[in-house]
């Protein structure tokens, strides 16, 4: 998993020598095509792959897993610094020691507004719910 934004998605795969990946946001890279988040080259690259396996959409995607995730926004007072709030970072690895490696949990600022997104995947979509929750409610809002 990359941070959020394209530029590290392509950045990990660079790292790593992959040649696709992207964002739940539709920022898809196809490294051997291009180095933007172009939908339809993406979109050609899936017919290919479809075509070239003879396997419709549904069986390519079969192996795939794909957690529920929670995305939960948060605006906070003037001035709040989320990194240096210890209650926040104790309930994120509390949260994370939970998951016991069965999700993750994502929390960033907003570059264009003050607020905080608390995001939280797991294979259980109430556990996912509550761990969001349970971060989300630290935060001093507005």
């Amino acid at each position: 998993r990359a941070n959020v934004g394209d530029r590290y998605v392509l950045e990990l795969l660079k790292q790593k020598g992959w040649l696709i990946g992207g964002e739940g946001s539709g920022h898809l890279l196809c490294l051997d095509r291009h180095s933007t988040g172009d939908g339809t080259i993406a979109a050609l690259q899936v017919l290919a792959a479809m075509s070239q396996n003879q396997q419709c959409l549904a069986q390519l995607l079969d192996s795939v897993k794909i957690f529920p995730q929670v995305l939960l926004n948060i605006k906070f007072k003037p001035g709040y610094d989320w990194k240096a709030d210890n209650a926040l970072k104790s309930q994120i690895s509390q949260v994370e020691t939970e998951l016991k490696g069965a999700g993750r949990v994502l929390i960033r600022a907003s570059g264009t507004e003050p607020v905080l997104r608390v995001m939280v995947e797991s294979n259980d979509a109430t556990i996912a719910r509550n761990a969001a929750q349970s971060i989300a409610q630290l935060v001093p809002s507005v």
